[in-house]
Formats: C-alpha cells, structure tokens, sequence
C-alpha cells in the first residue's frame, strides 16, 4: 500500500492556527476531495475535531487518538490508538493508497515511511501559525510534477499543486 501525505502548506511550512487552515483555496479543496474520495485518510483527533467532529463522506475515516474510547462512535470513522494501528486498518480497506492528512504530529510521525507527499504550496508566508508541516528532505523526495496556479477572485493568495515521490531506495 502506498503511504502518502496530503497537505496544504505555506511558504514557511505553516498548517494551521487555532486548529484551523489559515486560508480559502476551493480548487485545493477539490483536489483533495478527488485524490481521496473512496480511500482511506488517516488523521490526528485534533485534525478530526477541526472538520467537527464529523467524517468526510465518501472515505475511510482512521482517527488516531491517544484515548480512541472517547471518539464519538459512528459510520465511516476508525478509531487507531497508534499511527501503526492506523496503518493496519487503512492496509485491512484493500486500497491502494492511504492518505494522512493531518496535523503537524501525525506529519511528523509518517513523513519517515511516506511514499508520496501531495503539498498544495501556498505562496505566501503565516509566522504566526502554531501547527507546521516538517521540512522536506529533499535527498529523499524529488518533485515530479508542479503546476502553478495563480490568485483569483476565489482564491485570495497564488499556490502551485506539488507531487513529490521518494527517491527509489531512499531511506531515512
């Protein structure tokens, strides 16, 4: 199964703040509702709690929390205890691909086994954001592709989509 990260970062690597994006980008939001739709997305409790607390349609939703007890018990949501359960269920859906998306925890727990990242790069900078997503090293994923998308009247700052693949035999 493919191990593949999902994510929206500005040019200082900013997430989020007060468990929210920091911007509007509809054609972001469509990409990633294609790329995932019908597959498994693994998240943080935070990440979770962040879309309220509701699954997104259409998808396997793995949410990892330290006390999986506590999430509220219904259709379509997986609760793991550990980013290794998480793994283990999204394996058990018989998807090609698995998606983790989110938060900056989580990033950083699977950036170390992660096939593909698909990075939306804000073109714009956020210092006071709390929630970042790890740097990329760039000795073990190269871009494959980039397409970049300038502002509009729907979309407040410019970005470019990004398709990084890990070098074949790169290993932390």
């Amino acid at each position: 199964m493919i191990i593949s990260l999902v994510v929206a970062a500005s040019e200082n690597n900013a997430i989020g703040l007060d468990n929210a994006l920091l911007w509007k980008l509809p054609n972001d939001m469509k990409f990633f509702k294609n790329l995932t739709w019908a597959m498994p997305i693994i998240m943080g409790r935070k990440t979770f709690e962040s879309m309220g607390s509701k699954p997104l349609p259409g998808r396997f939703n793995i949410v990892i929390s330290r006390n999986p007890d506590a999430l509220p018990s219904m259709e379509n949501v997986w609760p793991a205890n550990s980013l290794e359960q998480a793994l283990a269920l999204a394996q058990s859906s018989d998807c090609r691909e698995a998606f983790v998306i989110g938060g900056g925890d989580i990033y950083k727990q699977c950036t170390a086994m992660a096939d593909r990242i698909y990075m939306t790069r804000v073109h714009a900078s956020y210092p006071d954001a709390d929630t970042f997503f790890p740097l990329i090293d760039e000795a073990l994923f190269r871009i494959e592709n980039a397409v970049e998308m300038p502002a509009d009247e729907k979309h407040a700052q410019s970005y470019r989509f990004e398709t990084w693949q890990r070098v074949d035999n790169a290993t932390p």
